[in-house]
């Protein structure tokens, strides 16, 4: 089923090809289960891809339905047009809630006051790739300090995985992370050494056994990454700008986010971003 999921020439996909490739598959294996015969033009209609996404992912985050449907009905668009039903609306997941001013402060707090110093450049990583460069768990895990790159006062991290981009730390945290990446060298930024870094709650287990006061906000690395993000959405950076930084495929995917932003632009704003891309 590749073939419903051309490359540009002379170009390695990127995510948004991935996303679309990960939904062929789980359409193709819904509809053989079905008897639907294999041909674009059966697979790709749109009461088929309905099915599947209301049903065949039953259980799965309404934010991943609606991702795969939004990338099957770009695929389906050139074989059967424009779609003529409304789809199935699932219901958005709200971004986590961005940390206030004082509550920085207070992680930031909470990192200095580790007991050891690899704990405390640990959990000071966490806030400022977190928080200053919005980094996934995945990309922190793998993130070195040698990825970390100093021009004058504009500090940037190179982010590598399926999401690969540069992404500019905020200048709240541009010092400390420079700080951090001079004390890492060539090793990794987030807990150095020997690891099983392809646990997917690593991070998270790190985090959880913080010590903390029972009256300080937790860190969480989602929290995180939206404060990363609404800080963009409420400067008004440039929405294909904002997406190259993040490693977020559509502009409509802002829309959690922009919830907890005053002014942000709306989702009807974003989806027609997004179509306006798909057209050029």
């Amino acid at each position: 089923m590749g073939e419903l999921v051309p490359a540009r020439a002379g170009q390695a996909a990127g995510p948004p090809q991935a996303v679309a490739a990960t939904a062929v598959r789980g359409l193709s294996r819904f509809a053989m289960a079905r008897g639907i015969p294999a041909g674009p033009e059966f697979l790709l209609d749109y009461d088929v891809i309905e099915a599947f996404c209301v049903a065949g992912l039953d259980g799965r985050a309404c934010s991943t339905r609606g991702t795969y449907r939004s990338a099957l009905y770009r695929l389906a668009v050139p074989v059967h047009g424009q779609p003529a039903q409304r789809a199935t609306p699932f219901a958005g997941a709200t971004a986590p809630l961005p940390y206030s001013p004082a509550e920085r402060a207070a992680l930031a707090a909470l990192a200095a006051a580790q007991r050891d110093a690899a704990r405390r450049a640990s959990a000071l990583a966490l806030v400022v790739f977190g928080i200053g460069a919005g980094l996934r768990p995945g990309e922190l895990v793998a993130l070195r300090g040698s990825d970390v790159s100093c021009h004058g006062r504009r500090v940037t991290a190179a982010v590598g995985g399926p999401a690969a981009r540069v992404v500019p730390v905020a200048p709240a945290y541009a010092g400390r992370a420079a700080g951090l990446a001079r004390g890492a060298g060539h090793a990794h930024l987030f807990r150095p050494g020997p690891a099983d870094r392809g646990y997917k709650n690593f991070v998270t287990k790190f985090a959880r056994a913080l010590a903390a006061d029972p009256a300080a906000p937790r860190l969480r690395l989602g929290r995180c990454r939206s404060s990363f993000v609404c800080d963009h959405l409420a400067a008004g950076t440039p929405v294909g700008e904002l997406l190259a930084i993040t490693g977020i495929c559509q502009a409509e995917s802002l829309a959690r986010y922009a919830r907890h932003v005053d002014g942000a632009p709306a989702k009807a704003v974003l989806r027609a971003w997004d179509r306006h891309q798909q057209v050029r």
